[in-house]
């Protein structure tokens, strides 16, 4: 089965990952804004954005916000969600194939990697460091424990943005990993000349 045909299937369910109701879930979402380092982006992508619950959270942080998936139902769904804001835009695209203008300030890269083939995901990783601007974050967030369709590990995934850019934060669990990239290395504290 392809990942289009895969991840069509899936979303014949709405929330096929219990976004809306996964205690789990929600808490990643929370730790995944808290992560940010700046209150608010000119521009910002999220890749993978499912059914949009996320992207709904990130969108009162951006200025322009682009949600992108593989999957046709998915990005049905991510319209729904966040139907009535016009700065956010939601595009069915297969990425690394299928890839926007950039440079963003912010990308979210969730829940997505492991989905690619070693090659891939080296690819992957080397477009999306490229399309960072200056001061821009990149941050990634996925699960640890090792699953059928995954094509590649967690730590694979997060070694390949460390190999390109310098992490300037990491929380982890034992279930899962977020960190984040920049070629800005200041804290928050030192963007808000407290220190």
């Amino acid at each position: 089965m392809s990942d289009v045909a895969y991840f069509n299937a899936i979303y014949q369910n709405e929330d096929p990952f219990e976004y809306r109701t996964r205690w789990y879930e929600a808490r990643k979402r929370a730790l995944t804004l808290a992560s940010l380092p700046q209150a608010h982006y000119l521009r910002a992508w999220e890749l993978g954005c499912s059914n949009g619950v996320l992207t709904a959270a990130l969108a009162p942080r951006c200025a322009q916000l682009l949600a992108t998936d593989l999957s046709e139902e998915a990005v049905a769904a991510a319209r729904r969600t966040v139907a009535g804001q016009p700065h956010v835009t939601v595009e069915r695209a297969q990425h690394p194939q299928d890839w926007p203008e950039d440079p963003f300030d912010l990308i979210v890269f969730s829940e997505l990697g492991y989905y690619l083939e070693e090659a891939d995901m080296q690819a992957m990783a080397a477009r999306l460091v490229a399309s960072l601007g200056p001061q821009g974050v990149l941050i990634a967030c996925h699960w640890r424990p090792p699953f059928a369709q995954a094509r590649c590990s967690t730590d694979f995934v997060h070694a390949q943005l460390d190999a390109l850019l310098t992490r300037v934060f990491s929380w982890s669990d034992a279930d899962m990993v977020l960190q984040g990239w920049s070629r800005d290395t200041r804290s928050v504290a030192q963007h808000e000349g407290l220190r």
